[in-house]
């Protein structure tokens, strides 16, 4: 039977999906466990299934604008897709436990650490051609198989993770390009993960369904728009969930959850404010050189 409060919930989830390359299974499935009541194997299992018919709708989009580097697409899922299927048997090892619950909430925290980071490293300015990023195979393929590993145990890592790995490895692809080069690494890597969740985890039909009807139209709008939302805006709210997400599923306390979002939220605003600050200086440098070139002409 379709939920449509879930059908809503992953509809809102794709198009932060679509919008930013982050946050499919690092929403999604603590989406389902803490609302839907929805165990935890069995929320990873049908998030990932959901999420292999779900990102090429976002990766065509990519494609068709070239916004991808298909070579370093191929360099994540050498590494990525193996890794991943290995990942289903530790999350099957886990399931008896709590295990998987709290690796999915390490990995939300280290999902918000990234992400801190990618915001501290400033806004993405860079002019290159996708095509044009040297790759490093290596790197890249080590990027690839931790992930690949993090995303079969807990179904997070595929945008979260990986693409702030990818910002600190080529700092050149500018942001759209990493949105797209991310979304396409992540088809061949969700599936092989989805993969072995069918064939050793705990799928649910119905709950799949309901990912599917929500996150398709989600995925695709988000990623129509991404060229053109305030990314940064969105990923600093992003952020902010992530952690709220991360400290449930660790069990932290309420008051210690609330102080620690309302000290993230002073944190983001304090961060903004100086960023904004930084860009009104730079401009009116800029603005002071230019003045005296244009009295010369």
């Amino acid at each position: 039977m379709i939920d449509f409060a879930l059908v809503a919930g992953s509809f809102v989830v794709a198009i932060v999906v679509g919008l930013t390359g982050m946050g499919g299974g690092a929403l999604m499935t603590p989406m389902m466990m803490l609302f839907f009541n929805v165990p935890p194997l069995a929320a990873v299992s049908s998030d990932l299934v959901a999420s292999a018919v779900m990102k090429p709708v976002g990766s065509v989009v990519h494609l068709r604008r070239g916004t991808v580097n298909l070579r370093l697409v191929g360099w994540l899922c050498a590494g990525s897709v193996p890794a991943a299927f290995c990942g289903v048997f530790l999350a099957r090892a886990f399931a008896v436990t709590d295990a998987v619950k709290y690796a999915l909430g390490v990995a939300l925290l280290l999902a918000v650490a990234g992400m801190a980071v990618k915001g501290w490293l400033g806004a993405r300015g860079g002019s290159s051609n996708a095509h044009e990023i040297v790759v490093r195979p290596i790197p890249t393929l080590l990027v690839g198989t931790v992930g690949g590993l993090v995303v079969g145990v807990s179904s997070v890592g595929s945008g979260s993770l990986i693409i702030v790995a990818l910002l600190v490895l080529y700092p050149a692809l500018k942001a759209n390009q990493l949105v797209g080069t991310d979304l396409v690494q992540a088809v061949p890597l969700v599936a092989a993960a989805a993969l072995g969740h069918l064939m050793f985890g705990d799928f649910k039909l119905e709950l799949t369904l309901s990912l599917l009807i929500g996150s398709i139209p989600g995925v695709y709008l988000g990623a129509r728009i991404s060229s053109r939302a305030p990314g940064g805006l969105i990923r600093a709210l992003l952020a902010i969930v992530l952690l709220a997400s991360a400290l449930k599923l660790l069990d932290v306390g309420n008051a210690v959850t609330v102080w620690l979002l309302v000290a993230a939220c002073a944190v983001t605003f304090a961060g903004w404010r100086l960023r904004a600050g930084g860009l009104a200086r730079r401009g009116e440098g800029a603005a002071a050189v230019e003045a005296p070139q244009a009295a010369r002409r």
